[in-house]
């Protein structure tokens, strides 16, 4: 079900995970989607770059937010300004992390109490894990092919929060050895998950990175 939570630049257009969710259909006023319970965690996962097509709907935020909700997290994916039905224009990255910071604002309000944790695929993860580091209601950073080799890290550098990377070992964008020399500089805890023979889409391998984070993140506490 789509939902529009408040951004900077507008509306934004968002999807909600939530595997405790109470089923209220048919009861007037309700809200279809009202926790039942305090999820594991809140997770928001942000979308690759959105001038080259990323969207909430991006195959691998799909399968990343599934595969949190599976580890009995509640998950908001959403489209950046000026994607799909959001409000607002590309901004550089500038705005879309003020977009971010908006999605977390929101989670935090639906489920007070509840620690949170950002991820973002691509681009998404620039502006997830960069958002995410410096925000303190944020305990868990998750970047799936981070573009390390094309935008600087800084708040995650200086980060000791978790710190956990999915990485295709042929993706073409963002390359594995950049990726393991910018983990080899940053700060315990950390781990990475590399998917075999898996370019920057992870094309053929989609499902995989949702078998990762269930891997990485199963039996984080």
């Amino acid at each position: 079900m789509i939902h529009h939570i408040p951004g900077p630049a507008g509306r934004l257009e968002a999807l909600i995970d939530d595997p405790a969710a109470l089923c209220t259909t048919g009861q007037p006023g309700a809200d279809p989607l009202a926790p039942a319970s305090p999820p594991r965690a809140a997770v928001v996962v942000a979308h690759p770059l959105p001038t080259q097509g990323g969207t909430m709907h991006t195959k691998v935020v799909f399968q990343a937010a599934k595969a949190f909700c599976r580890l009995g997290c509640a998950v908001l994916r959403f489209n950046f300004r000026g994607v799909g039905a959001s409000e607002g224009a590309f901004d550089q990255g500038r705005g879309e992390a003020l977009d971010f910071r908006a999605a977390l604002d929101f989670m935090a309000g639906r489920y007070p109490g509840v620690t949170t944790w950002a991820a973002g695929f691509s681009f998404g993860a620039w502006i997830a894990m960069e958002t995410g580091a410096t925000d303190d209601r944020v305990s868990v950073l998750v970047g799936i092919a981070p573009p390390v080799a094309l935008y600087a890290f800084p708040a995650v550098r200086a980060s000791a929060k978790p710190k956990f990377f999915i990485q295709g070992e042929r993706d073409e964008l963002c390359p594995l050895r950049a990726l393991r020399e910018f983990y080899s500089q940053i700060q315990e805890p950390k781990e990475l998950a590399v998917i075999d023979a898996a370019n920057h889409l992870f094309d053929g391998h989609v499902s995989e990175v949702g078998d990762a984070i269930e891997e990485l993140l199963g039996d984080w506490k």
